[in-house]
């Protein structure tokens, strides 16, 4: 029996997308065509799209931190800005090699609405290279602390919509487990995180459970879901707020009595401004 081509036709593309960008982000491979593996990146992509898409329908302004390759802000502009007269797209990475690499793939692609600033979040927040307001945040597979800075810099700019796909939730993990002695004796709770890989997987969802508290907290509506199924990544929960201008009242309270609860009051001041 022959072995069935694993090159399948470039149907499933949307009309106008970038083939060129498509090769760049390895989506496409070098001769234009979708495999197994690509197409299933190609699925992901529309499928994150779709939960964006609608976010995008006022919006004139997105930031992207923790951007790398500007993977996703491309993705958007191409889909969605690139038709349109105005919105820019900003992406905000640390490492400059990636910023340059994504400041040459703009100008070639003529994507002129995208800028790329090679400074970390805190600096952003400051950088007068960006409106005094952004209408939408995005932080995907940003580590660890990472989100939480992209979160505060939402909140200072006032965003309208914030996307995020957490990754690498280590900073109140740490926090139990130096505490855990102490914790043992204080709340029979703490049988939900005496062994490690226990510590390690609570301390990842209350971070976000957490996360969402805040954003409650500032007026936000927020929807958990999973962004794609279990067996392409663990690294799986999206969160997206909308400013709706109604504060949870008891928000911040839930939340201060979960970092009592856990013995882990210290990490306060990053979860309850």
């Amino acid at each position: 029996m022959k072995k069935q081509n694993s090159a399948v036709a470039i149907s499933e593309i949307r009309p106008g997308q970038s083939i060129e960008l498509l090769k760049e982000l390895h989506i496409l491979t070098r001769d234009g065509k979708l495999n197994q593996d690509t197409r299933r990146k190609l699925k992901q992509v529309y499928h994150l799209y779709q939960f964006i898409e609608p976010l995008l329908a006022e919006a004139q302004s997105l930031a992207d931190h923790g951007a790398g390759k500007s993977y996703l802000g491309f993705i958007l502009y191409d889909l969605f800005f690139k038709e349109k007269e105005t919105g820019h797209i900003y992406g905000i990475e640390t490492r400059k090699e990636l910023v340059e690499k994504s400041r040459q793939l703009a100008e070639r692609l003529g994507f002129a609405r995208m800028s790329f600033l090679d400074v970390t979040v805190e600096e952003s927040t400051h950088s007068s290279a960006l409106p005094e307001r952004i209408d939408v945040v995005t932080a995907l597979h940003a580590c660890n602390t990472a989100t939480d800075d992209a979160i505060h810099f939402a909140l200072t700019k006032q965003a309208r919509h914030i996307v995020l796909v957490p990754c690498c939730q280590a900073e109140v993990a740490a926090t139990m487990r130096a505490r855990k002695n102490e914790s043992l004796g204080k709340t029979a709770l703490s049988e939900l995180w005496r062994h490690p890989i226990h510590t390690r997987e609570l301390g990842s969802h209350l971070t976000n459970v957490l996360r969402c508290l805040l954003l409650e907290a500032h007026g936000y509506d927020v929807t958990v879901t999973e962004l794609v199924g279990w067996e392409h990544s663990m690294k799986n929960e999206l969160i997206i707020a909308s400013k709706r201008g109604n504060p949870r009242k008891n928000a911040r309270e839930r939340a201060e009595a979960i970092l009592r609860e856990f013995n882990i009051e210290e990490l306060a001041p990053r979860f309850t401004y």
